[in-house]
């Protein structure tokens, strides 16, 4: 829920740095592709696990019933936002 030229910022901040790559799309010359570089992938094989250690912190207080319908809560909310993606 950033504007446009937010999410550009953060991606003109995240290309100077080098995790991040741009190129123009063959078809939309209005849209921009961006790509994780090796250092970006680099950067999220360190980030992920930790990440990931930190959700299961979170949730270690729940079953596992209870973390499917959670799961299913964003779910549902996730596509009543538009991402229709499972």
């Amino acid at each position: 829920m950033v504007t446009s030229g937010a999410i550009t910022q953060r991606l003109d901040r995240l290309e100077a740095r080098g995790p991040v790559i741009r190129s123009s799309s063959e078809s939309d010359g209005r849209s921009v592709q961006v790509a994780l570089t090796d250092e970006g992938h680099a950067l999220i094989d360190k980030a992920l696990p930790e990440h990931i250690d930190t959700e299961n912190r979170l949730l270690a207080g729940l079953t596992e019933a209870q973390r499917d319908t959670l799961a299913e809560g964003l779910r549902n909310l996730l596509e009543s936002l538009g991402d229709t993606r499972h």
